[in-house]
């Protein structure tokens, strides 16, 4: 066990402890959830390990509601001051000095010691049954006369010249089983509420467990040990030491040979059932205390180091050094909760109100210089993590809408069977002998109006940017004040959105119509029918068997090849191939030939293109091909430039012009500048908090 002399502490001295007092008051009178982890001892221990009679002990009073079931139901800040009055040294009604013993009918009142409320301030209860009734009455203010808990605590403090300065937190006993009309899942609460007190860092744990039972399954250390593993911060407290049997004892739980614990361990003796209803007097419960301890063999060579009043000045010292090391850390934590909520209350704004054309003027004035400053890439702002603004829309233009264009294919939808009936459909009645402009012509304009269904996209998702970069400028702090302007602003710039879609879509529709509606055979780029004609010939010569004179192995000139059939023969028995469409239809025979039936309704292309036709589509092809790329280039080119000058630069330099226009009209500023329930809320919050703030940094200021 620890062996702290608890005689070097200076009691009159509660300088540290106060302090934090005062922190705590500050924050719970304003009613904010404290921002900074005060240092605060917490008591937790099951239903029925004695947790109110250890606090009623060190205060010297009864004063704590009791019953069955879960009686504590909201956290107690219980704070005692020790204070110098009409006795000179402080009396063991409480746990310190000479035993003073005051008769039980003055046990109730007395003009030394009183209590007070923190949400009742200025009222004091010189009788300690009727701090039992308030904090009953306060309970059920918050919980109702059922079984439900509260997180939200209850404020006492108790003046007397009988306790040493100490802040302790009583938290509900943790149970397992509900009783009565206790919620079904009371333990998890109770859980979750005792673990979020003891969690904090700056939480000294004081562990309540009975004695006469195994320490291995105490409630309270097992939950101490989920958040302090090494026992670093949590104090045992054994109690109903005087309950166990026989020749057994407590002595190596408090050499540390059990479950060891930095702190170490206190056992106390307090009062039992009967002499509660009996209203023993504390007094007396401490002389017996103090007795047990003196005569018992196993603990009088222990004595000064056992029982209640050891455990309060043990407490007292625990709590003043733990408090001087995190002073310097709660300083800095102050200073930076109340530059946080400094910006934040600034942000938000000034309640009063002034001109509000000045202010509608300006917001829009704002809005139309960070939209324009988001897309020309201008911001402070700018992301090292991602694109955003214009730069978004610059990649909508060059890999998105380029690589859109790119991908489609003009001869995914046209086959090479599709051109030659095109060919001879263009050919009309008389056989073309040259390859035809006309086919030429209709494939690619057919092609190229393909590219208007990518290019309406492009301009789509440019619109999706913008909508996208308003949605971000909507999201600033000032728009989150007035919920109006951000509703109207948002409806005209989407409208003037819209509006500008139509010219551009109007715009991009025709940059596809002007290629489709002339093809302009003399671009520069655009490769002629002469030089398509030689291309495909150097191919077919290449792929063509060389002939071979059969006794020399050389190849034989072009002349001495065999010459080739001048003409078909007229009854087709040469080839497949005879006839102008010899190839285009399947051959029938000759019955069938003879006979010229009609031909039928529908004539379909069928059969293998012959030599001349696969000749004349690969001409066909590479014309397509090489305009086709010419025009694929400009609508690259052209359409993100359309887009711009209709959509982004368009609304860009007439964005404030619009707003002004749908806006700044003087009957409805009032209504636009009507502020958030949120900002209104959550301005008073940071105000509340900056004032608690700035208090309690004056009081730790006043610490050297």
């Amino acid at each position: 066990m620890a062996q702290t002399n608890p005689n070097a502490i200076n009691v009159n001295d509660p300088g540290l402890i106060t302090l934090v007092n005062k922190l705590q008051d500050v924050f719970t009178t304003v009613g904010v959830q404290n921002p900074i982890d005060l240092p605060q001892i917490a008591v937790v221990g099951s239903q029925s390990s004695g947790k109110s009679s250890v606090l009623e002990n060190i205060v010297g009073r009864d004063f704590l509601p009791r019953g069955t079931g879960i009686v504590t139901r909201r956290p107690l800040i219980l704070q005692l001051i020790n204070r110098q009055g009409a006795a000179s040294t402080p009396t063991e009604n409480g746990v310190n000095g000479d035993t003073k013993k005051i008769d039980s009918s003055d046990a109730a009142s007395n003009s030394d010691e009183w209590g007070e409320f923190l949400h009742i301030p200025g009222q004091k209860f010189y009788d300690f049954n009727k701090i039992r009734e308030e904090i009953v009455k306060e309970t059920e203010s918050k919980t109702g006369k059922n079984a439900g808990i509260s997180p939200a605590p209850i404020n006492l403090r108790i003046y007397s010249p009988n306790v040493l300065t100490l802040t302790l937190v009583d938290l509900p006993g943790l149970t397992k089983v509900p009783v009565g009309d206790q919620p079904r899942d009371i333990e998890r609460q109770i859980r979750e509420m005792v673990l979020k007190q003891i969690s904090k860092p700056n939480a000294i744990i004081l562990a309540v467990t009975a004695a006469n039972t195994d320490l291995a399954n105490s409630d309270g250390l097992k939950l101490a040990r989920e958040v302090d593993p090494e026992g670093q911060r949590t104090i045992g407290v054994l109690t109903k030491v005087d309950l166990m049997d026989d020749g057994t004892d407590v002595v190596d739980i408090l050499a540390g040979r059990i479950i060891p614990l930095r702190l170490g361990y206190v056992p106390v003796v307090n009062r039992g059932q009967r002499d509660i209803e009996n209203k023993k007097a504390i007094s007396y419960a401490l002389e017996n205390e103090k007795n047990f301890f003196e005569n018992h063999k196993a603990y009088r060579n222990k004595a000064s180091y056992c029982g209640t009043p050891y455990l309060a000045r043990k407490l007292n010292l625990i709590l003043m050094m733990h408090i001087k090391q995190t002073l310097p850390d709660i300083k800095a934590r102050i200073q930076a909760s109340l530059q946080k909520y400094g910006a934040e209350l600034a942000s938000l704004g000034d309640s009063m109100l002034g001109n509000s054309g000045n202010i509608v003027l300006n917001i829009i004035t704002e809005f139309s210089n960070e939209y324009r400053t988001v897309l020309e890439g201008n911001s402070v702002e700018l992301s090292s993590v991602e694109l955003s603004g214009g730069a978004r829309i610059s990649f909508v233009y060059h890999e998105l809408y380029s690589n859109g264009v790119k991908a489609v294919d003009p001869f995914d939808q046209v086959k090479d069977i599709d051109i030659r009936t095109i060919l001879y459909n263009s050919s009309g009645s008389s056989p073309a002998l040259f390859v035809g402009t006309t086919a030429f012509e209709l494939i690619v304009k057919q092609q190229i109006k393909r590219l208007e269904e990518p290019s309406l996209k492009c301009v789509s998702l440019v619109y999706d940017e913008l909508v996208r970069i308003l949605g971000q400028l909507l999201n600033k702090p000032m728009f989150r004040r007035y919920p109006g302007i951000k509703e109207r602003l948002h409806a005209v710039v989407i409208a003037f959105f819209k509006k500008s879609m139509d010219p551009t879509n109007k715009l991009v529709r025709d940059l596809v119509a002007m290629e489709s509606c002339y093809v302009n055979t003399g671009h520069p780029d655009f490769l002629n029918g002469h030089r398509a004609m030689a291309i495909v010939n150097e191919r077919h010569n290449a792929a063509k068997p060389v002939q071979v004179d059969p006794k020399t192995g050389k190849p034989l000139p072009p002349s001495a090849a065999p010459p080739r059939s001048a003409s078909p023969s007229l009854d087709g028995t040469n080839g497949q191939d005879s006839g102008f469409f010899g190839s285009f239809f399947a051959s029938k025979s000759k019955k069938k030939m003879a006979a010229m039936e009609a031909p039928p309704p529908m004539l379909k292309a069928s059969g293998t293109l012959s030599e001349k036709e696969t000749q004349e589509v690969e001409v066909i092809k590479l014309l397509i091909n090489s305009y086709y790329n010419i025009v694929r280039r400009t609508m690259i080119d052209m359409v993100p430039k359309a887009i711009m000058l209709n959509l982004v630069t368009m609304t860009k330099e007439e964005m404030q012009r619009e707003l002004l226009e749908q806006m700044y009209r003087t009957k409805e500023l009032d209504e636009l500048l009507k502020e958030s329930d949120y900002t209104i809320r959550r301005r008073k919050e940071c105000q509340q908090m900056v004032e608690s703030l700035s208090r309690a940094s004056e009081i730790v200021s006043q610490v050297q």
